[in-house]
């Protein structure tokens, strides 16, 4: 049972952090800021297709929409052994121990202390006649100590919470990570299968070109053609061949970088698959930016942090009020270790402390002003994550249609190509034409159908882009006040499907 003078010290407490309270409120605790607009935001994308129902959203599987399992297993490679993301989980980590340290002081503190103590105390201290003799003491103590500062103004859980979402922000910035990582390897793969489709048309080119040169040296053995055709044709036959070495570098700069992506030693590490045409353009729309906000952890992230600037500001708010903290001891003390345990040789005490800052030359109202700096700028850089992640969807979704568009177009110039090449092809050898007109059309052959490979590339590109601006099958739900506040309520009918 607590003594009457600890009651009498718990009543005056209460009391004074009351007062404390209602003029710290009143006057010498800052203010907050008035919350900001929401932001607005469109409705729709200009650049969806608005006659075409929704294709489908990416999810975590998204790889598996391009149809080629030799991605799959290199984004699920990346996914599971690549430094970076190892690195990303370690700061996870970090970011939760933190959090739980801040989660710490909510609870109170107990400690253990014992001590043994010898003393000998010479007789000189309290006779002035000698013979002067030493008196021996011993003093053994066993105890438990329990602290605890009150959280009566929730600063504390302030700080708690702004650890936790800094926490939460690690996790949502490994899944930033892994998406950019994911999508990296993916452009990768399509980089090294356009390379390798590149090295082999131009290959099929120098054959072609060969055969040509073939063709105009016999028709110069017999008057119809002239030195200066061949020369001509030469010279194709050799720009043709030049092209195919830096295709080769390419590929093995695309073999050796996704082999990092893996972590794994580029030496053995091969890309199996021959081309492109294995390959398959997913079909994604999005129609609604709600989705997008849905989708994105950089925006998630950039929430969590404004949320923990946030707690940091209420804290610095909540450190001008005085803080309650109280301390109990309890145990046993004894001149001898034989009776330490008796029950009669304990010695229990209970304190309690208020300290309120009055002069501190400024350092809170510094602290306060420098968190509420840090708020404004983390408010100011979710806003711009969340148009930067408006405008990634609505250029994605324009490149994935303009793609389409233009592989649609370039597969018809390679057609109508082949079809002049081959006409040029017998007409030269009958006779009926000079090899000019024939290497004009030859030359918008090759050139036609390597732009063909790189517009199946961009769109491919495209498609992973969007797939990314979506983010990449990730979902959180911005249900939060700073969400709300600065964005506005989401209803029901704009969210994606679960």
């Amino acid at each position: 049972m607590a003594s009457p003078d600890w009651a009498r010290f718990c009543r005056f407490a209460s009391r004074g952090a009351a007062l404390c309270a209602l003029i710290g409120l009143s006057a010498c605790v800052p203010s907050l800021d008035k919350p900001r607009d929401a932001l607005s935001l469109p409705k729709a994308f200009d650049s969806a297709d608005q006659g075409k129902s929704e294709q489908g959203q990416p999810d975590s599987e998204w790889p598996k929409l391009f149809h080629a399992k030799e991605l799959d297993t290199i984004v699920q490679g990346t996914a599971a052994a690549n430094p970076d993301l190892e690195a990303a989980t370690a700061r996870i980590a970090e970011a939760e121990a933190r959090a739980a340290s801040f989660r710490a002081p909510l609870v109170p503190g107990v400690d253990f202390a014992g001590a043994g103590q010898r003393t000998s105390t010479p007789s000189s201290l309290t006779s002035d006649q000698p013979p002067f003799s030493s008196t021996d003491a011993n003093l053994f103590s066993l105890g438990l100590t329990a602290s605890y500062t009150l959280d009566v103004w929730g600063r504390l859980r302030s700080l708690a919470h702004a650890s936790e979402a800094s926490a939460e922000a690690s996790h949502y910035d490994y899944e930033a990570l892994a998406i950019g990582l994911k999508a990296s390897a993916a452009q990768t793969y399509f980089t090294a299968l356009a390379a390798k489709d590149r090295i082999r048309v131009h290959q099929d080119n120098v054959r072609l070109a060969t055969q040509i040169l073939d063709a105009i040296r016999a028709r110069m053995s017999v008057g119809t053609a002239s030195a200066l055709d061949v020369a001509e044709q030469e010279s194709i036959v050799a720009t043709q061949k030049a092209t195919i070495p830096p295709l080769e570098q390419q590929l093995v700069q695309s073999r050796v970088s996704l082999a990092v992506l893996n972590g794994l030693p580029p030496e053995g590490f091969k890309v199996k698959a021959s081309g492109l045409d294995g390959v398959t353009v997913p079909e994604i729309a999005a129609n609604v930016p709600s989705t997008l906000l849905l989708r994105r952890p950089d925006l998630a992230s950039a929430e969590a942090n404004l949320r923990s600037a946030e707690a940091n500001v209420e804290a610095a708010r909540m450190a001008f009020l005085p803080t309650v903290s109280l301390t109990a001891k309890n145990g046993v003390e004894s001149r001898n270790l034989s009776t330490l345990l008796r029950s009669d040789t304990t010695n229990p005490g209970l304190t309690g402390d208020i300290t309120a800052p009055i002069f501190d030359g400024g350092s809170l109202s510094a602290d306060f002003a420098l968190q509420k700096g840090i708020r404004d700028e983390l408010t100011a850089t979710y806003r711009k994550t969340a148009l930067t992640a408006l405008s990634d969807v609505e250029i994605a979704l324009s490149n994935v249609k303009t793609s389409r568009d233009q592989e649609k177009l370039q597969y018809e110039a390679v057609i109508a190509s082949r079809r002049a090449y081959a006409i040029s092809e017998g007409r030269l050898k009958a006779g009926t034409i000079d090899s000019v007109t024939l290497l004009t059309v030859e030359q918008n052959l090759f050139q036609a159908e390597d732009a063909l490979i790189t517009a199946r590339l961009a769109r491919l590109s495209a498609a992973l882009s969007l797939i990314q601006a979506l983010g990449g099958g990730f979902a959180v739900q911005p249900t939060s006040p700073v969400a709300q506040r600065l964005f506005g309520p989401v209803s029901e009918e704009m969210r994606p499907p679960q």
